[in-house]
């Protein structure tokens, strides 16, 4: 008897190691857990975006991920003009990073956050170091720093990937050029041919700031630039095969349009030539002047602008990816910002906080990706 509750206790204790160990190494969970997503909370961020961490931290998400232009720098955002701060270009420029922590990153509070790079995070001269040395609290966190020293890498990057649930969650960096460098596609290769192996990996998600090329915000993405356009569509072709060899769904997230839709690269181009089409999302509705929408926009099931809020990612256990929009209300304006702002500024925010810009569409026939 004795040695059967030995064995039995020696059982136990080696099943919850196991657990343990795929825990570690990012083995699926048994039931649906969320995580939250969206972008672009410049200009009306600091009003914003404290609603959106109450909501990410009432849908009892796991993370929230931001995917880049924290604020404005080229010009003061609306909302900091309105704090009770001096205010000067020098003056906001030199603070407006120190602003977005302790505004849009603080209200999260012990919640992981992670960040991408977007093109406003270049701007006032900040260079890609000047970034990761700012942001490595968030850039280096414990899930990414663990992944790192698994995958042999050495040193923060602006780009990085962590598992977490039986997901690949890949944060890519095309701040600079909207383009992606050499170093970071073969970065990239080398996870995605590490996931495709792995059968702890379920599902890869992407996010990045500017959205892959031939999307239907085509004009504004990584089709701004000829180097963007290319490398762009060398990672989109990395991330359909492995889903086409493997069979494990691929999610691609992004935002820099401030607008949200859905099903980006559903494109008259791919559906003519009969590429493979991957599930897109455009989520730039953080507090970020909003656009109009694009008029090629008609392969999307949704899509709609003059709205804030966040993407929310259910994930099952098979390791698949629900996305479900959460939408941001002026009601939903937390009691802390309302101390700090007047209500004519919230208002503002959310009735005013608009411009005519349209970015250009999806290319049509016969200027497709090959």
């Amino acid at each position: 008897m004795q040695h059967a509750m030995t064995w039995k206790a020696t059982a136990l204790a080696l099943s919850g190691l196991g657990a343990a160990l795929a825990l570690a190494f990012g083995a699926a969970q048994t039931e649906e857990w969320t995580f939250a997503v969206s972008g672009d909370s410049r200009n009306c961020g600091d009003v914003v975006m404290p609603a959106i961490a109450a909501g990410v931290l009432k849908d009892s998400a796991k993370f929230y991920w931001h995917l880049g232009d924290f604020r404005a720098m080229y010009s003061v955002d609306d909302d900091y003009v309105g704090a009770p701060k001096v205010v000067g270009l020098p003056f906001y420029q030199h603070h407006a990073w120190d602003d977005f922590i302790e505004q849009q990153l603080k209200p999260f509070g012990k919640l992981p956050v992670f960040l991408a790079r977007g093109n406003h995070e270049t701007g006032a001269m900040r260079s890609r170091e000047d970034y990761v040395k700012k942001f490595e609290p968030w850039l280096d966190g414990k899930a990414v720093r663990e992944q790192r020293k698994r995958d042999g890498g050495t040193g923060v990057q602006s780009y990085y990937h962590w598992i977490e649930g039986g997901v690949d969650f890949i944060t890519l960096d095309n701040a600079s050029d909207s383009s992606f460098d050499a170093a970071q596609i073969d970065w990239l290769k080398g996870v995605l041919e590490r996931a495709s192996k792995n059968a702890a990996v379920k599902s890869i998600v992407v996010g990045m700031h500017a959205a892959l090329p031939d999307s239907l915000s085509a004009g504004h993405s990584m089709n701004e630039s000829p180097d963007g356009t290319s490398s762009g569509r060398e990672a989109y072709r990395e991330l359909a095969e492995l889903r086409e060899r493997t069979g494990k769904p691929v999610y691609v997230l992004a935002s820099h349009s401030h607008f949200y839709m859905t099903d980006v690269y559903n494109t008259p181009c791919r559906i003519e030539k009969k590429q493979e089409i991957l599930p897109g999302w455009i989520v730039g509705t953080a507090g970020a002047v909003r656009y109009r929408l694009p008029a090629e926009h008609a392969g999307a099931k949704e899509a709609t602008t003059d709205v804030y809020g966040y993407l929310l990612g259910h994930v099952a256990a098979d390791g698949s990816v629900r996305f479900e929009f959460k939408q941001i209300r002026e009601a939903d304006v937390t009691a802390t910002t309302r101390e700090r702002y007047k209500s004519e500024l919230i208002h503002r925010c959310f009735v005013q906080n608009t411009s005519k810009s349209v970015p250009a569409g999806a290319p049509q026939p016969p200027n497709c990706p090959e």
